[in-house]
């Protein structure tokens, strides 16, 4: 079982910027492609950002495009969220999945089925 922690979530106004953290304890972390999702109230989840096992391949949603970055670092068994120009509808939770049978070393998915762990989420307020 990995087990798949978030941190950094935090009130910030918009047009500000925040980065959030993902570490997973499963010591072969580069083997799994990452994601960020996100989950605002009455909202389905929603994926935000994934980055592969090779780490060649970054997806990322059309809402979140040009503003977010997703990054990570098998050293440190660690993934990250960069956030710039929050707006208030980029309010919700957020959440960290790991992938551990991508297909490929460049697969991610955009669905959230074949995501393996979870993290509990960590919230994120932009106010306005």
């Amino acid at each position: 079982q990995v087990h798949v922690t978030e941190s950094g979530g935090s009130l910030v106004p918009a047009g500000g910027s925040l980065t959030l953290s993902c570490t997973a304890s499963d010591p072969w972390f580069s083997r799994y492609a990452m994601a960020w999702f996100r989950q605002a109230p009455g909202k389905e989840r929603e994926f935000l950002a994934g980055i592969s096992q090779s780490g060649r391949r970054l997806r990322y949603a059309d809402s979140v495009r040009g503003r977010f970055t997703i990054s990570r670092d098998g050293g440190k068994n660690t993934a990250w969220l960069q956030m710039n120009a929050l707006k208030v509808e980029d309010t919700a939770d957020y959440y960290c999945a790991a992938d551990g049978n991508p297909g490929t070393v460049d697969s991610v998915a955009v669905d959230a089925a074949p995501w393996d762990y979870w993290g509990q989420g960590t919230q994120v307020i932009v106010s306005s």
